[in-house]
């Protein structure tokens, strides 16, 4: 092929190739690097486990690359059929879901997928759409509707159950609808409202789930039962001190006291063997990864894109909030991923959607109609 044809396909194919927001992409690969070193020492024993996520990491990579592609008018078309088939798989899953521990979570489609991982997205889309439609004119009744479009797969997920999912929902939820101008004294009413609705709550839940809440509590009260996995994080966490044991050197991950090391509880892994100072690193780059998604927000060219960008930094926050609270023992232990470490397909991919999601909207910023 002649240099001039070459150079004109590359002039052609270059913006497809250049859709990732710089401090973003670094952002989120330093996370990812983090979490593979870490990965590594928690998986030794547990062959398979850093090759299966860098396939992870490809497979996120590439959504977050074709997500980046798509403008912020396409994904305004797209949110009401996602809320829609989101709500209809999260319905299949209730009727005829697999069960797995416990919980019915999971749809066979020739493998298992968890819809309620699509809905992190699908939520914030539907929202901001809805609130763009009303842009200028919106009442009270625009936020009662949009806390039922809120409530509906919420109820769905906790009924499965899965209050971790539920939690990060409603949070990406509740940001849409607070960044849609809900007023101060709406929130002091609906804090009211939920702190005196605490006894139904309580009188609703789970056995296991008030379990949870009473270990939260004193987890010495079950020390090898359900105290077990909160006792043995922050034991592990505590000991990693100022400077860490070293990589691979945890010996409270490498003696297999720390549950689910590679999943949930891979900021116990970590914080064993790079201490006060890797945890303090650690959250430098949350706080960027959040700082960042907060200046796209800001940025953003009209409501949609702005709420939508407010949501998708809002779960990132409560990701790595709620983890390290739950590994720390100050929360009670929901079953949430650490962002971009610990080990997992389908959460992976939900992360690098919302990735996508940023990068389109700071990217086509120019372009979209106020």
């Amino acid at each position: 092929m002649p240099i001039n044809e070459r150079r004109s396909l590359w002039r052609r194919m270059r913006p497809y190739f250049t859709v990732f927001d710089g401090p973003l992409a670094i952002i989120i690969l330093m996370l990812l690097c983090t979490g593979l070193v870490t990965l590594y020492s928690a998986s030794i024993g547990i062959p398979g486990k850093v090759e299966d996520q860098l396939r992870n990491i490809f497979m996120a990579f590439l959504v977050m690359w074709m997500v980046a592609n798509i403008t912020p008018q396409m994904m305004m078309r797209i949110a009401v059929p996602a809320y829609v088939v989101a709500v209809a798989l999260l319905l299949a899953v209730a009727l005829f879901g697999t069960v797995k521990l416990g919980a019915r979570r999971w749809l066979h489609v020739g493998v298992d997928i968890q819809p309620s991982e699509f809905m992190k997205i699908a939520m914030p889309l539907m929202l901001a759409w809805f609130f763009q439609q009303r842009a200028g004119q919106l009442r009270w009744h625009s936020y009662l509707i949009a806390a039922i479009l809120l409530a509906i797969p919420v109820g769905l997920i906790a009924k499965q159950p899965d209050l971790g999912t539920a939690l990060l929902v409603v949070a990406a939820g509740f940001c849409v609808i607070f960044l849609a101008g809900l007023s101060w004294k709406a929130l002091v009413a609906l804090f009211v409202m939920g702190a005196a609705s605490l006894p139904v709550i309580w009188s609703v839940m789970h056995d296991y789930q008030r379990e949870r809440v009473m270990t939260l509590i004193d987890p010495t009260s079950d020390p090898l039962g359900k105290g077990f996995h909160i006792i043995q994080s922050t034991i592990a966490v505590g000991s990693g001190g100022l400077t860490g044991k070293g990589w691979t050197h945890g010996t409270q991950a490498h003696l297999e006291f720390i549950p689910e090391r590679t999943t949930d509880f891979i900021f116990a892994v970590f914080s064993e063997e790079f201490g006060l100072t890797g945890n303090l690193i650690l959250m430098v780059l949350y706080l960027l990864l959040i700082g960042r998604g907060l200046m796209i927000a800001a940025n953003a060219p009209n409501f949609f894109t702005r709420l939508l960008a407010g949501a998708i930094t809002m779960i990132y926050f409560t990701y790595a909030f709620v983890n390290m609270g739950m590994v720390s023992g100050i929360l009670p232990v929901v079953g949430v991923p650490l962002p971009f470490m610990s080990y997992g397909g389908t959460a992976l991919l939900t992360l690098g959607l919302g990735g996508g999601i940023l990068m389109s909207i700071q990217r086509h910023r120019k372009l979209v109609q106020t």
